[in-house]
């Protein structure tokens, strides 16, 4: 009994900082989680959930992702994610990815499919999703949410980028007046060489405070990267490790919530076509 209630309040946290954080439980890559968050310039595959105009300028492999978001003990706050890239002759970058967050009281399930081309300087991408929630005692809902973004090389080792997510102002269902979060993120990414980034980011929901998020990226000898982050509203600290051998990619992040604790994320990225 104690556990559901503990679980009920997390739940009810979690519904009352949609407007502060966005909506935290979403997938994002452990590679993102140890920046704090400051993914919205990364070119990478998990770039499908965090900014679908990030794709087009990724590789033209085709790459597949795996993920795994553990909170305070509980399955009932886990999130897992799953996407994959694939590379068209004209169109682009062709990116599907699906999550599911939650136990059974409440969860949600997201489907979406973007494509995302490199444009001269700017990569552009568009994705629409199915958005679905359970309440138990409430039912089932599900909404089609718009999301778009880009990002543009603005100076050598300078690069900007901006996602918008919920363009069309989906709600929760039909008949409620409550509205799915529509946030907007704009960053900077620096890389004065391959082995060092510095992304500075900041994400608006329309109706609360804007957050702030900063992050800093490392490698040694091109294969481990070591990760830091930092977020306001609420204050987070984020550490994150990577190891990039060949063909795969294996990356876990931490981070603790002032209130409610620590956070383990895993993710996994393979190439389909590296030989």
């Amino acid at each position: 009994m104690e556990k559901w209630v503990l679980v009920g309040s997390i739940l009810l946290f979690t519904g009352t900082s949609w407007g502060q954080n966005g909506m935290d439980h979403f997938p994002k890559g452990a590679q993102s989680l140890g920046l704090g968050n400051a993914s919205v310039t990364l070119h990478e595959p998990w770039a499908i959930f965090n900014n679908i105009g990030a794709l087009g300028k990724g590789t033209t492999d085709i790459l597949a992702v795996v993920g795994y978001d553990h909170r305070l003990g509980l399955n009932e706050l886990t999130t897992l994610a799953a996407g994959i890239t694939i590379p068209t002759e004209n169109l682009g970058i062709l990116g599907v990815g699906v999550s599911s967050y939650g136990g059974e009281l409440f969860n949600q399930q997201q489907i979406g499919i973007g494509l995302a081309k490199q444009m001269g300087l700017a990569s552009l991408g568009l994705k629409i999703n199915y958005f679905q929630t359970n309440i138990e005692g409430f039912g089932r809902s599900a909404r089609p949410v718009l999301e778009l973004g880009g990002t543009a090389e603005l100076f050598p080792g300078v690069f900007f980028g901006a996602h918008l997510y919920n363009i069309n102002r989906a709600a929760i269902s039909k008949a409620s007046l409550n509205y799915l979060p529509t946030i907007v993120k704009t960053g900077i990414s620096y890389r004065p060489s391959d082995n060092l980034m510095v992304n500075i980011e900041t994400e608006k929901e329309l109706s609360s405070p804007a957050q702030f998020k900063a992050g800093i990226a490392y490698s040694f000898e091109e294969k481990f990267w070591a990760r830091t982050g930092i977020t306001s509203q609420p204050n987070n600290l984020y550490f994150g490790i990577g190891f990039r051998p060949r063909r795969f990619q294996v990356d876990y992040a931490l981070s603790r919530n002032y209130l409610l604790g620590f956070t383990h994320h895993f993710s996994l990225n393979y190439n389909l076509s590296a030989q």
